[in-house]
């Protein structure tokens, strides 16, 4: 099931919920990713930004402010920091992965160039800490410069534990939350930070960040094995062309026996890869339980996060959070 199938409803109640926010957001965001003297700035940035994300993680921050009853402006500059920080990680993986489709459309690296990629992420990045310093608050500065910091060096961890077999879950688990559940952690985190809630409030939304992150990864990692291309927004494969090691092929590899570890070396270690290999591989994934074993996983991260919430305090918006992190998993279902 897709994350856009309206049948699901929690992301498109929670849109509706935040829709005068979202405007001022998008608004900051139009007004923000201009650039008086470099016009590609702005072409390259939005043909990410408008073509037709999500636009969960601003919402996440939207949310847990109005949550915990924050009623000032900046929310908006954090959502918006949010958005630009994501937007400028994405730009940057397409160089590395050397990507084709995003969201189901060519990449800017493949429209333009990798440099004008590179470049115009350098550029968001710098507009998010522009953003993050307006709401004055230092917590929040805080909160949000170490989440960067750390989805750096978890694409960097993921560069040097890709295409090695002795890459453990532990690693694995690392690798996520740096590329994925810190900006989901700091996105909910910030709004309570920016609302002055007590430290057990912020905590909890931090911990459902977090929880909320892994869950989408391992799901998102999971679909590519087994998902259709308009479901993940890449072609399916992808992984395993790129002998990315995501948790389905670590469980495959850590139950192999030696013919099959010579497999997962020949694919994934040495990018031999020959017609065939894919179903090959799935076959392995299969024999030894390591989807199944991996969606499990994916929801017990789901339910760990539709538990933190049970520390906030009863709200329609609540709720819809908790229905999130059903929906980031209702794929696997």
């Amino acid at each position: 099931m897709s994350l856009d199938d309206k049948a699901t409803k929690p992301h498109d109640r929670l849109a509706q919920a935040l829709a005068a926010d979202m405007d001022q957001v998008n608004a900051l965001i139009r007004a923000r990713m201009s650039s008086e003297h470099a016009p590609r700035i702005p072409e390259v940035t939005a043909h990410l930004i408008e073509a037709g994300g999500k636009r969960l993680r601003p919402m996440l921050t939207l949310a847990s402010a109005r949550l915990c009853g924050y009623e000032g402006p900046y929310h908006l500059h954090l959502a918006a920091t949010v958005e630009f920080i994501h937007t400028a990680t994405l730009l940057h993986d397409d160089v590395v992965d050397e990507s084709t489709q995003r969201r189901g459309r060519p990449t800017a690296n493949l429209l333009w160039d990798n440099k004008s990629s590179v470049l115009v992420g350098d550029y968001l990045f710098a507009r998010s800490f522009q953003l993050m310093t307006e709401a004055n608050n230092m917590r929040v500065l805080n909160i949000l410069a170490n989440a960067s910091a750390v989805i750096a060096e978890g694409e960097v961890l993921q560069l040097t534990a890709a295409q090695d077999l002795r890459t453990t879950e532990a690693i694995y688990l690392q690798v996520i939350r740096g590329k994925t559940a810190a900006l989901f952690s700091a996105a909910t985190e910030v709004g309570a930070v920016l609302a002055g809630v007590p430290e057990e409030q912020i905590k909890a939304l931090y911990d459902y960040g977090d929880a909320l992150g892994i869950a989408f990864q391992m799901a998102d990692d999971l679909l590519d094995y087994g998902g259709s291309t308009a479901e993940i927004g890449k072609n399916t494969g992808d992984d395993f062309r790129e002998r990315k090691l995501t948790l389905p092929v670590i469980k495959a590899v850590a139950k192999a026996d030696a013919e099959e570890r010579a497999f997962w070396t020949r694919v994934i270690e040495k990018g031999d890869q020959r017609e065939g290999d894919l179903a090959q591989a799935l076959a392995l994934m299969a024999r030894h339980g390591a989807l199944e074993a991996t969606r499990a996983e994916a929801l017990a991260w789901s339910e760990r996060a539709r538990h933190a919430l049970r520390l906030l305090p009863e709200h329609p918006l609540r709720e819809m959070l908790s229905d999130l992190a059903d929906y980031v998993v209702a794929r696997l279902r």
